[in-house]
């Protein structure tokens, strides 16, 4: 007998979805917290370059980039913990690396093990293992909250470490956190009673062609790269301009990241608002690359003074946050329920390449044509964004909605799709007999649920 559709979460879902959450949130951290304080503790290792400090930032990405799909697929054989486990001690591994090394040579090896040990999918897959249908979107969306979090509290917190511990000891940390993760995971997280396909969430071989050919998701994973592009690129030079060109110590840089980014918060919640509720997604989403762009320019003009940088720098995050945001949602939007797993896993992929690409493009152009390089080179690809986003169709505002239906057959799933599809605002169903799940795009402001609920507990009957 199948559960019936609940408005909350049992307490094994809700412990399932904070731990999960903790587990993200801690390998993020570590991460992240290297970013606004490596460029500058690099200047003393040996062999660098300004090309090898960039390598060294965005390498994780490539990494992260290669591994996450397969590692996920390989979860749904040999089990999730077992993988996320392997996973996160190469990340401590690697963390360790980076530690001892008195080379960039040494960092880019740490940092390229760092990155392959990428269980962001399987954290994802098991998310799904442990949750409800019904449920799933909270759980995704709780993960993905911590992983913002952990990006803002990484830039206050590694300026304030590296004076008490230095760069060495925030890899050491970083390795810790990787050894906490691992302690969460098996005595917190929940032991799944059986291993699933969640085609919502998990990548699916068969459908990459699909999801690789539409034009609509393409334009997005371009988006996501240049954001992340740009957030690594300004990483090789932001430290030195606010070390060398506005006089602020490391250890101070915290005081810039900390009012920049609650205010960029704050910013950027009312556009949120006015983007879904008023459904303006498209113009917001425009809006903000447009602003990003102006941002790098203004990085560019403002030639180490402390408030151009600020302003610059607050216009950035601003955008960044509400890119960050509006990005996944679109992808969700826009793919069939059915393979929006596959579609989030093309479109990560292409987020931590974006990342590799803006160390090494930042790192390059830094060392040939200074900061200003890297400014107007960001602002360029914005450019291009921009005018792929404003060509871009409007995106339909539906959302994602499973319903467990149980066992069926391929005649009874076609004929239980057929009816869903007469129900008022559902857009698109698919019912996969293998899963015994509904898959559907519904707009939310039209939809009954009480209606579709009764899918659920019809099947039980």
């Amino acid at each position: 007998m199948q559960p019936t559709m609940s408005d909350s979460m049992t307490p094994l879902e809700r412990r399932a979805a904070a731990s999960l959450a903790s587990i993200y949130a801690l390998r993020m951290l570590g991460l992240f917290m290297i970013l606004p304080v490596f460029a500058l503790y690099a200047e003393h290792l040996e062999g660098v370059t300004p090309t090898l400090v960039g390598v060294a930032l965005g390498i994780y990405g490539l990494t992260q980039a290669l591994f996450q799909i397969p590692f996920g697929l390989v979860s749904d054989r040999i089990g999730r913990k077992s993988v996320i486990t392997a996973g996160l001690l190469l990340f401590a591994v690697g963390s360790v690396v980076a530690a001892v090394s008195e080379t960039i040579h040494g960092v880019i090896v740490g940092r390229a093990l760092q990155g392959a040990g990428a269980v962001a999918a399987v954290v994802l897959a098991l998310a799904a293992d442990l949750t409800r249908e019904e449920h799933r979107l909270k759980v995704m969306a709780g993960i993905g909250i911590s992983i913002g979090i952990s990006f803002s509290v990484a830039l206050v917190a590694g300026p304030m470490l590296e004076h008490w511990i230095g760069v060495p000891g925030i890899f050491w940390l970083t390795a810790l956190l990787a050894l906490g993760g691992i302690a969460v995971l098996h005595l917190w997280v929940p032991r799944p009673l059986h291993l699933h396909r969640h085609p919502d969430t998990e990548a699916v071989p068969e459908q990459f062609r699909d999801v690789l050919s539409n034009r609509q998701l393409l334009r997005l994973d371009f988006g996501i790269f240049s954001l992340h592009m740009a957030l690594t690129a300004i990483f090789v030079v932001v430290p030195h301009i606010l070390r060398d060109g506005a006089g602020l110590p490391v250890n101070q840089h915290w005081h810039i990241y900390l009012p920049v980014m609650l205010a960029a918060f704050v910013a950027m919640v009312p556009f949120i608002i006015i983007a879904e509720k008023k459904r303006r997604m498209k113009q917001v989403f425009s809006g903000a690359i447009l602003v990003l762009g102006v941002a790098m320019i203004g990085m560019w003009l403002a030639n180490g003074s402390v408030a151009g940088m600020v302003g610059a720098l607050l216009l950035f995050f601003t955008a960044f946050n509400l890119l960050e945001a509006s990005l996944p949602s679109l992808v969700a939007k826009i793919a069939p329920a059915w393979s929006k797993g596959t579609a989030m896993g093309v479109y990560s992929s292409a987020q931590f390449l974006g990342a590799f690409a803006g160390g090494f493009m930042g790192g390059w152009l830094s060392g040939r044509y200074g900061t200003s390089g890297v400014f107007l080179f960001s602002a360029a690809v914005s450019a291009i964004w921009f005018l792929l986003a404003v060509t871009m169709r409007e995106p339909p505002y539906l959302s994602s909605y499973l319903i467990k239906v149980g066992e069926v057959d391929a005649r009874q799933a076609e004929a239980l799709a057929r009816r869903l599809l007469q129900e008022e605002g559902v857009e698109e169903a698919l019912v996969l007999p293998e899963d015994g799940v509904a898959y559907l795009k519904v707009d939310m402001e039209r939809v009954d649920e009480a209606a579709l609920a009764n899918y659920s507990s019809e099947m039980e009957r």
